[in-house]
């Protein structure tokens, strides 16, 4: 296992070289430049005063010394400086990454607390009304798109209801270090969490639904049967931990996707994470921020794979890569 991680980190070495410079030239090849919205709103700069603009910015230069220039402040630890807000990239990142954390870490374990009791159920049961009901569920969290489900949640709990709050991540009065801060944060959290988890359990569930119903007529488990094992022992040590199987496949995308953060959610709740920051800059042809949220968002996947991967082996042991 120790030489498959070292291999695997060395791996993702050139796999990282390469991202960072397909990432580079996209964000170039995005239409417009950081001068574009200020142009507009001031037509009357002269074109002098344009070039002198963006020679202060650097993106008068060919793609290739912008790409060392921002690779080589990479390597130093700065992700550049941002074209709209004129503060270094890792503050912003820094003010809304937390956000985006808590919104994520939240949602997961909503997802799992849905998902796996459901799906257990759904397995064992097979055919009865517990597994229609599951399946039933699942066909319309399937079918339902994420936007019109989100848009809905937001109307009925948060302006028909007013049961939560429609917008930001805290309350402006409460004092950070507090009790009431932390209830006012959990309180914001809470309904695009919820709304998230509800559309993201149906994988989960069908998978585990399908695994149990597999398992089932499996010769170990007749020969646990046979045993005398109690069905309770039977689902928990012979069924349930491999039919967990496809679903620790996913749990290290799962883990390191929590500080993604989540575009639509985000957007739709006025939600200030990284999800709508990313949005925005693209809106601002702030480049700089593009690129050094791309390029963390395949850190992130680069490193769930690799977690999937170590989270698999340490639950099936025969799978050992050494």
């Amino acid at each position: 296992m120790g030489k498959f991680i070292v291999r695997r980190l060395f791996i993702m070495l050139p796999q990282l070289a390469l991202l960072s410079v397909l990432i580079f030239i996209l964000a170039q090849l995005m239409p417009g430049d950081a001068l574009t919205n200020i142009i507009a709103e001031t037509p009357n700069l002269t074109p002098e005063r344009i070039a002198e603009l963006r020679a202060q910015l650097g993106i008068d230069l060919p793609w290739h010394l912008q790409y060392y220039r921002w690779i080589t402040d990479v390597f130093h630890g700065e992700l550049g400086t941002s074209y709209g807000h004129q503060v270094p990239v890792t503050h912003i990142i820094g003010d809304r990454i937390g956000n985006s954390f808590w919104l994520g870490v939240l949602s997961l374990i909503f997802t799992y607390l849905i998902a796996l009791p459901l799906g257990i159920l759904s397995g064992r049961y097979q055919e009865r009304a517990i597994d229609k009901f599951v399946v039933g569920y699942n066909y319309i969290s399937y079918a339902m798109p994420l936007f019109v489900f989100a848009l809905l949640m937001l109307f009925v709990f948060g302006f028909k209801a007013d049961l939560f709050p429609t917008a930001g991540s805290v309350s402006p009065n409460a004092l950070p270090g507090t009790g009431a801060y932390f209830v006012s944060k959990l309180h914001h959290l809470f309904l695009p969490a919820l709304t998230i988890a509800l559309l993201q359990t149906t994988t989960t569930i069908q998978f585990l639904r399908n695994e149990i119903i597999d398992l089932k007529p499996k010769d170990f488990v007749k020969l646990a049967r046979a045993k005398g094992v109690s069905e309770k022992n039977i689902y928990q040590r012979h069924i349930l931990r491999n039919a967990l199987m496809p679903i620790s496949a996913f749990l290290g995308l799962e883990i390191t996707g929590v500080i993604a953060g989540n575009i639509f959610i985000e957007q739709i709740f006025s939600y200030p994470g990284i999800g709508q920051l990313f949005l925005s800059s693209i809106a601002q042809r702030d480049f700089p921020v593009v690129t050094a949220l791309l390029m963390i968002a395949g850190i992130l996947t680069l490193v769930g794979t690799l977690l999937s991967d170590i989270i698999i082996s340490m639950i099936d042991p025969r799978i050992r890569v050494d």
